[in-house]
């Protein structure tokens, strides 16, 4: 047991715990695309609200609540260590032309658009999770999604976020992989197909809330800010 701890201050076992975090936070994505999802039903937010509700009463979703925050963490201990071993590790940088035909510049910059994601997430947070769940908010969720992205900062601050947050996934997804030992000839060009369509499917499904709120394509924002719940 002991040892089996002791891998993950390793190299490869902090490469591991890096996968893994990562992997969990993907299906934590999902699971959040879709429970936003309620908010393009135009029942003036009763659907989100209501599996907001069935998600704060849900011992086990609680549970896992935990994990999720714990993964986090984590995720980003791990990768802030990872970057600072790397850079120590190779302390005068390749040629920008060597190092731009291997790689992309997101693949080198993992640490920078986690970093900026991270940002995000925080204030994200403190807009949502912190205000209805300690500071108690007078107003229901929906009614707050839909008055954040009135806000051309928050709405802005919001795309951009999501397209950094996919290219951090479309390098970290087959990565992940990778390190979990499927990156022989046979997977690679699946998995990065996969992981290509998957960071194009979390950042266009969440980029796609801040515009049509922000613009109220389809009446979407109208329909829960009308609606008084």
């Amino acid at each position: 047991m002991i040892a089996s701890l002791r891998m993950f201050y390793s190299s490869v076992g902090r490469k591991l715990l890096m996968a893994l975090t990562g992997l969990f936070l993907c299906l934590f994505l999902l699971e959040h695309l879709y429970g936003n999802l309620q908010l393009y039903k135009m029942d003036g937010g009763k659907a989100f609200n209501e599996y907001g509700e069935f998600l704060v009463g849900n011992i086990v979703i609680r549970t896992v609540e935990f994990a999720l925050f714990g993964a986090i963490i984590l995720h980003i201990l791990d990768g802030l260590y990872l970057t600072l071993s790397n850079r120590k590790a190779r302390p005068v940088r390749y040629a920008v032309s060597h190092s731009s035909g291997n790689s992309s510049w997101f693949s080198r910059n993992m640490g920078l658009t986690g970093s900026v994601v991270f940002i995000f997430l925080v204030v994200h947070l403190k807009t949502f999770f912190v205000e209805h769940r300690f500071l108690g908010a007078e107003t229901s969720m929906a009614h707050d999604v839909a008055s954040a992205f009135q806000s051309n900062i928050y709405s802005a601050l919001y795309v951009v976020a999501m397209v950094l947050l996919g290219a951090h996934l479309n390098h970290g997804f087959q990565s992940a992989f990778q390190t979990l030992g499927w990156n022989n000839h046979k997977y690679a060009k699946g998995l990065k197909t996969a992981g290509t369509v998957f960071a194009m499917l979390i950042m266009i499904g969440f980029a796609s809330f801040p515009i049509m709120f922000y613009f109220d394509i389809f009446g979407v924002a109208s329909n829960i800010l009308n609606a008084g719940i």
